[in-house]
């Protein structure tokens, strides 16, 4: 399918998009007491990701969109922090949380470095 939204194009959305996916999959093996918490916020906040990228580049100038991409990096060290709140409640063991920690630095300074580009 040919991209028609310019963010489809965005290396740091697709990343998002893979991010979310992979933190969705994590969420359903925590336990059923996170149901509406953790895996609730984990989920939610690894969704923002994706979706203030999306919303930055649609039509908005550089300083908007720049917004919208700092927005994103907030959401991203909230799933950081849950992450955290995870492994330290043994729902996730430290090789998962290493993976899921090392993805997330990356997928960071990526939008650090394209919020520095516009």
């Amino acid at each position: 399918m040919e991209s028609r939204f310019k963010f489809e194009k965005l290396k740091i959305w697709n990343k998002a998009m893979d991010l979310g996916d992979d933190i969705d999959k994590l969420a359903e093996s925590f336990p059923k007491k996170e149901l509406y918490n953790l895996s609730s916020q984990i989920r939610r906040a690894s969704d923002s990701i994706a979706l203030n990228i999306s919303e930055g580049a649609i039509g908005q100038s550089n300083p908007e969109q720049k917004k919208f991409v700092g927005y994103a990096i907030r959401s991203l060290a909230e799933v950081v922090t849950c992450l955290h709140k995870a492994k330290r409640r043994n729902y996730i063991v430290e090789k998962e949380f290493d993976n899921f920690y090392e993805e997330s630095f990356h997928l960071m300074n990526m939008m650090i470095a394209f919020r520095n580009k516009l």
